[in-house]
């Protein structure tokens, strides 16, 4: 069970991890390594050159998910260190994460190439074609539109909006996988099998923070830019 608090700059980063172990991800997505010793939150982001409210909105967001984010204020956001914490977040699923589970999943399914282990494999390389897609959308628009608005020369015919109402969440068709190993493999579980499915559960959950981040952080900090700059 994780310790729910309000974490703040003072805390030490160490007290946060060790209460919140899923932390060393948004931890590592900031580009903070381990070896912080006892220094305190705000002291290891000052120490590697990040936004200290950032890291702690994105922080105090995932450990509290009954947290309203309307006590969170827009201002608070640094959007170049959200950005470069979500693209951390994509190069993790795309490079590693998700190649990982499809290798381990090959393991655990065995050799043997009946039709269960190939729609398994066809599920999951579908899978993650479409989180290629979702990523690489936000990559090369979404991107590119906060960067240009930022530079105040704003892409015609583009809102914040428009990826607002297509960001659907690309977790639920690995939650639909696992669902299908659980409920329809036939034989008996192995441990190759069940730690590819704790990989699985693992993963839809990293995917749902992420997606919550974006939702919750990401487009009301561009809507408040956005209305800022028509001001």
């Amino acid at each position: 069970m994780y310790r729910i608090v309000k974490y703040e700059a003072h805390d030490r980063m160490g007290d946060l991890i060790c209460d919140n172990y899923p932390m060393l991800l948004v931890m590592s997505r900031f580009g903070i390594s381990l070896g912080f010793g006892e220094y305190s939150i705000g002291d290891v982001c000052n120490n590697n050159r990040v936004d200290v409210k950032t890291f702690l909105s994105v922080v105090n967001l995932l450990v509290d998910e009954s947290d309203s984010v309307e006590n969170i204020d827009k201002t608070d956001i640094s959007i170049p260190a959200l950005i470069e914490y979500l693209s951390r977040s994509h190069k993790y699923f795309i490079d590693y994460r998700l190649p990982s589970i499809r290798k381990k999943l090959v393991i655990a399914l065995g050799d043997c190439l009946n039709d269960i282990n190939l729609v398994i494999i066809k599920y999951y390389d579908e899978y993650v074609s479409e989180v290629n897609k979702h990523i690489m959308y936000e990559e090369r628009k979404v991107f590119k539109y906060v960067d240009s608005l930022m530079s105040d020369n704003a892409l015609v015919n583009y809102k914040i909006e428009i990826f607002s109402k297509r960001h659907d969440d690309v977790d639920n068709k690995l939650t639909e996988l696992k669902d299908i190993i659980i409920k329809y493999y036939p034989g008996n579980s192995s441990n190759e099998l069940n730690s590819v499915l704790f990989d699985i559960f693992s993963c839809a959950k990293d995917l749902a923070s992420h997606n919550r981040v974006e939702n919750s952080l990401f487009i009301p900090a561009i809507k408040e830019l956005e209305r800022f700059k028509t001001l």
